[in-house]
């Protein structure tokens, strides 16, 4: 409904006018003829919203538009693919182009979804599979931490002291190569249970300096840094370091490997951190890729001249700023420009208008010019290149993208892959999630000042479910309120939105996170300190005897039984507008849990009482029938093992 009052809404909204605009208006019952030209009023109002509730949704579209709210085309799911060299190359060097397209099969059986390469990539032949922490007086080897992918390492050890290094060792018969070499990190979290956050602004000083080198057999030799998103091992991303000299480096036995390899290393050269660094993965032949496909050279058709031309691509939804559209009015293909509406074209001006969800590309003709009608060419507008892909089907778990399309020489297709899961892709945004965003982005103005602000525009990323925001909280310091600290909680969607229960805790990826702090980074105060946040869960378990009655299908009852109580407590799909038939909202961040209403959920068919319910959160035991109180703003986790549920006949009289 664009507007939900009623009759009486109206009346009485009318009512409350009246002392403002006219005083002298004192009898405001209904026996006074004023008010029966209130009610008259208010009845033809509510025929015209009635009325109006019904347009199509066309319409709809077209008031939110008005308002300057458009449907938000679906975005693609990103991720970082790694490409190895098979064993026993010939070249040192394997290039990877631009586009290189590998595929991962959908969670929902749907078609394959596809990945293309963000950038070309020379892929090494040397394999990286010596990793080293030199601490001064001891080198470790943490190769196996790295290969492992669970706890991490630390790339400078406990205390990350000036001149501690990182030693990577490569392993290869041939000569090292003279070209720069990429290097991908991933960062883990510094303290075992301290939440992923990231700071705001997005790049600021790194808070060391590390200095990039390499063995030449006899001492080290600098190598320049070319790139550094990661901050000095801050925050994921890449290290592009500088080529080394032809022959410069010279294979050696270093620290615990006993077969000589080609070494770099990076050394803490000066400032420090306030937490040592900690790295779950470093990779070579690593580069970013996007769930998006590819199209060249597609005739988009013939222009007849007139006005109000529109053509239809044959592929969508269109990637934003990928469309290159060519026309040839008689003297050679040139480029025209894409705008977001016809209101600053000139007659003159080559613009045209992109609705990326549909495809449709519109020529106007008064804002606008048509092309011109070229006789001589079967179609004279080509679509030279554009992109298409986005979608929740792209964010695929780790290791799913390994089918590589087409044959790369000298690359291991069968070892292909995403080293962890992608994220970021959404689906196209619905009429109903529109209608709701709408009456927030009229209040907020696409700025980020007040809670609701922060929480409407982080759910706007592609990827996320739920997110709260959390005025004067600052992660270092949670029990102390900071001015100017907005942290933001964010709870992905479901890896599988079929099957939501699988993933009873959820956690965001840190490219999703930072993928909010980048939306709400360019919305916020210049004032406010903002921190992207995941959240944090406490384990649930709960242990309850059921009395059933004696006709029951004990098997039934228990089965039913789990289901709602991990449902009722999912951080998706939970909370009391929960039920076995419709999905709630969530548990609510940081809500209670209370006794009578879990017994009420446990009040089965079949069901004749619920005995012996007892909580236990984060190994705390509580007395029976108490409730249990979360402070601060963490949510549930309630897996299969930790439910005991006992059922018991009910004995006949």
């Amino acid at each position: 409904m664009i507007d939900d009052r009623r009759f009486a809404d109206l009346v009485a909204e009318a009512r409350t006018r009246i002392p403002r605009y006219t005083p002298e208006w004192t009898d405001v019952n209904d026996n006074e003829p004023g008010m029966a030209v209130v009610q008259l009023m208010a009845w033809m109002s509510e025929l015209l919203i009635a009325r109006l509730g019904r347009v199509p949704q066309l319409n709809y579209l077209k008031f939110l538009e008005l308002l300057g709210v458009e449907l938000t085309p679906a975005r693609p799911a990103r991720t970082e693919l790694t490409f190895p060299v098979l064993p026993g190359a010939t070249s040192p060097t394997v290039i990877v182009p631009l586009h290189t397209q590998v595929s991962a099969e959908a969670p929902d059986g749907g078609p394959a979804v596809i990945f293309e390469t963000e950038r070309a990539l020379v892929a090494l032949a040397a394999r990286l599979d010596a990793v080293q922490v030199d601490q001064g007086r001891q080198i470790v080897d943490v190769s196996p931490a790295n290969a492992e992918l669970q706890a991490g390492f630390l790339p400078f050890g406990a205390t990350a002291r000036t001149g501690n290094a990182l030693l990577l060792g490569f392993d290869s018969p041939l000569e090292f190569p003279s070209v720069p070499i990429d290097l991908t990190l991933w960062v883990g979290q510094a303290r075992q249970r301290a939440p992923l956050y990231v700071d705001s602004p997005l790049v600021g000083a790194p808070p060391a300096t590390l200095a990039w080198e390499y063995w030449n057999g006899k001492d080290w030799y600098p190598l320049d840094t070319l790139s550094d998103e990661t901050a000095a091992f801050t925050r994921s991303g890449h290290i592009l370091i500088g080529a080394a000299p032809r022959g410069g480096l010279q294979r050696a036995t270093l620290g615990q490997f006993p077969k000589p390899r080609y070494w770099l290393r990076a050394r803490l050269a000066a400032g420090g951190y306030v937490q040592a660094p900690r790295l779950l993965a470093l990779r070579t032949n690593t580069v970013p890729a996007l769930a998006a496909s590819s199209v060249d050279a597609e005739v988009v058709g013939r222009s007849n001249g007139l006005p109000d031309q529109v053509f239809q691509l044959a592929q969508r939804p269109v990637l934003a700023g990928t469309l290159a559209l060519t026309v040839d009015e008689g003297d050679g293909p040139k480029p025209w420009v894409e705008v977001a509406d016809f209101f600053g074209s000139g007659r003159d001006d080559p613009h045209y208008v992109l609705n990326r969800s549909t495809g449709e590309i519109r020529f106007n003709g008064t804002a606008g010019r048509i092309p011109v009608a070229n006789p001589s060419r079967v179609a004279n507008i080509v679509a030279q290149r554009y992109r298409v892909g986005g979608g929740a089907a792209g964010n695929v778990a780790a290791g799913a993208i390994d089918t590589l399309r087409g044959h790369l020489p000298g690359i291991d297709a069968a070892r292909v892959g995403n080293l962890f899961a992608a994220y970021g892709g959404a689906d196209e945004e619905s009429l109903d999630a529109a209608r709701l965003r709408a009456a927030g982005a009229l209040k907020s103005r696409e700025r980020a000042v007040t809670r609701e602000d922060f929480e409407l525009h982080a759910i706007k990323v592609g990827g996320v479910a739920r997110a709260r925001a959390l005025p004067l909280y600052h992660p270092a310091f949670p029990a102390v309120a900071v001015p100017g600290a907005v942290s933001v909680l964010v709870v992905p969607q479901a890896s599988d939105p079929l099957r939501p229960l699988d993933d009873p805790a959820p956690q965001p990826t840190e490219g999703l996170l930072r993928q909010v702090c980048a939306e709400l980074d360019a919305r916020r105060l210049a004032t406010t300190e903002l921190y992207v946040i995941a959240p944090s869960y406490r384990l649930l378990r709960l242990s309850a005897t059921l009395t059933v009655s004696a006709d029951a299908d004990l098997a039934a009852v228990k089965q039913t039984a789990l289901l709602t109580l991990r449902r009722y407590f999912h951080p998706l799909i939970g909370g009391e507008d929960c039920t076995l038939t419709r999905d709630g909202s969530g548990w609510p961040f940081g809500g209670d849990i209370h006794y009578s209403r879990v017994v009420q959920r446990l009040l089965l068919p079949g069901v004749n009482s619920v005995d012996d319910l007892l909580f236990e959160l984060d190994r705390v035991s509580y007395p029976p029938c108490s409730n249990v109180s979360l402070d601060g703003t963490a949510l549930l986790r309630l897996e299969d093992d930790s439910l005991d549920l006992r059922l018991d006949y009910e004995v006949e009289p």
